[in-house]
Order: structure tokens, then sequence, then C-alpha cells
């Protein structure tokens, strides 16, 4: 159903969004690539695991998420009985889209005796084939908690997967998929970005090119390169990944300077298209109304949530969370 547009201010959303929350028992969960409006009225901004911990923590009556489709899944996954709003239906995620279910479920027959680990980055449908689910945070520290000798597949990026292996030095077998916002950005350009900024350090997000991922000082999810630059020394850094880290960045360390690696020769800021979907005004509509709400099949979460709890008790075992 398409929603009415208003023609309220933004500080006007901000508090019909506030008081809907409160009257609704509503809790507004962002990711790091939202817009800076919307990081600054959510109940809690994180990456994937942080999103994915706060959401099997929830006791609200109604999750709104600010993400993309496969986080709104997850939150549903983990509270089937609560009500999980996703502002706009139409973010979605190329990287999940790249790992349909039925190639997905061919690939696999063909390794008999691996098990899946899956990246957070894919459909409840890939869910429900994996063993384990990780995210970039944790990515490294849960395949080391497997024996070495333990088959893996590792799904949908190809990108962090080649990271993992080159950490950990095992031999996975890798989807091959990519997400665009992160496979996009250029060496050659930040090649041009470290000669022209010699004080600045780079910080990648693992899901760059192992090229870029070659020339960064330091590599890690969304939340590590946000703590790495608070507590690092250096005042300049070269930011490769989603321009949306960059608020938080700022507030964390207003003195610093963060230099977003572009997409193109035109400097292009490099957005993912899916994640700015959301607005404040989607917001408070989908708030106001209740809808879109994210359905899924009993089944599918069922099987989804087996891997996705056994990366949160590993998490905390290993006392990442």
């Amino acid at each position: 159903m398409e929603q009415k547009a208003t023609t309220f201010t933004d500080m006007e959303l901000i508090e019909k969004i506030t008081q809907l929350k409160k009257r609704k028992k509503a809790v507004l969960l962002a990711h790091f690539y939202q817009v800076p409006e919307i990081q600054d009225i959510a109940d809690y901004v994180g990456d994937s695991l942080g999103l994915a911990q706060k959401a099997a923590q929830s006791n609200s009556e109604i999750i709104l998420f600010a993400g993309v489709h496969f986080m709104a899944e997850t939150a549903k996954i983990l509270n089937p009985e609560t009500k999980v709003l996703l502002p706009d239906l139409e973010a979605g995620c190329s990287l999940a889209d790249s790992c349909p279910r039925d190639r997905f479920a061919d690939f696999k027959a063909k390794y008999p005796g691996h098990i899946v680990i899956s990246y957070i980055n894919c459909t409840a449908d890939i869910k429900t084939l994996s063993d384990l689910i990780c995210t970039s945070g944790n990515a490294v520290q849960l395949v080391e908690s497997f024996p070495k000798d333990q088959k893996i597949i590792f799904a949908p990026d190809k990108n962090l997967g080649g990271y993992i292996n080159s950490i950990t030095g095992r031999d996975m077998v890798l989807w091959d998929g990519t997400c665009e916002v992160h496979d996009i950005l250029s060496t050659e350009a930040i090649v041009q970005m470290k000669i022209d900024n010699p004080d600045a350090k780079l910080v990648a997000h693992p899901e760059c090119k192992a090229a870029v991922l070659e020339l960064a000082d330091f590599v890690g999810s969304t939340t590590a390169m946000l703590k790495f630059t608070m507590n690092d020394d250096s005042q300049k850094y070269i930011v490769a990944t989603e321009t949306g880290i960059l608020h938080q960045m700022h507030k964390n360390s207003p003195d610093k300077e963060f230099l977003i690696v572009p997409t193109d020769e035109t400097c292009s800021c490099n957005d993912c298209p899916y994640m700015k979907l959301n607005t404040l005004e989607k917001i408070y509509l989908s708030l106001q109304n209740e809808e879109p709400e994210i359905l899924l099949d009993k089944e599918v979460m069922d099987k989804a949530k087996v891997p996705i709890v056994r990366m949160l008790d590993i998490s905390k075992e290993l006392g990442l969370i």
C-alpha cells in the first residue's frame, strides 16, 4: 500500500516519531549507514552484529528497522510474535540479491561434508540453508572456532570470505557474491588519496576487494572502524566503506578529519542506494500506519533462527558481545 506524503518539517517529524514510539511501545533500530537525522533519533545505532543482538533482546511491541530488508527479516526471525516494520520494502541489498536460494542450494550440494557459514547479509531463505551465521565483526573468530580440517562453504560475500581465508589460513569454498557499495571502490583512487594525504590512515571494511584491504592500515566492521578511529592517535583517516559511518566518526572524534573513498572520478559519495531509501517521513508513516510489515513463513523463521542463535551463543562464549 502506497503511503501518502506529509507536509511536516523534519523537526515536526522527529517530535511525532518520538511520541509514536512512546505511545506504541516501539523501538527504532538503525544501521550506521542511515542518514544522520535517522541515526540521531534511533534508540540504537549499530552494525549487523549489534543490531541482531538488540533485536534478540527486544521486548517492545513494535520493532521499526531503519536498515535494509535482510536486517528486518533477522529481527522478525528472532521475534516471531513481534510486529516488525521496514519503512520501505524496496530497501533491499545487492549482496543478498546475489545469492538466490535455488542456485545456492545447487552450489551447496556440490560440496558434501561441508558446513555452511553465511554472512548475515543474506535472505532468510539462505539462512535456512546455513549452519552458522556471522557478521563482519565476528566472522574470523567464528570460523576459527571450528577445527582446521573442518570443510566450510562461506556465503555470500567472496571478498569477506577471501579476507577470512587470508587471515586464518583456511581454504573455505566461496560463493561468488559481492556488495556493490564496497566492491566498486577503486584501488587507484585509494592509492592517489594516500599519496595526497600521507598523514592519513586507511580504514577499510572487509567487504572491499583484496587489493584495497592490502593497502589498509586497519580492516574491520563498521563498529571496529569506529572504535579504531576513536582510540588511534592519528588525526586523519581515509574511510573505505559507506558514507553513513562518517556521522558517528565525526560525533565521536570531532577534532579528527575523515575522507570518504569516492566511487568514481567525479568524487561521487559512496552511498548505498537501498539504505538511503529510508527517510524521516517514511519512518513516521510506517509507525503511524504500522506498515509495511515484515511477514515470514513460520517454518522459514524456525529454520533460520537456529544458525542466528548459534552465532549469538558462540559470540557470547568468545566474549565478542
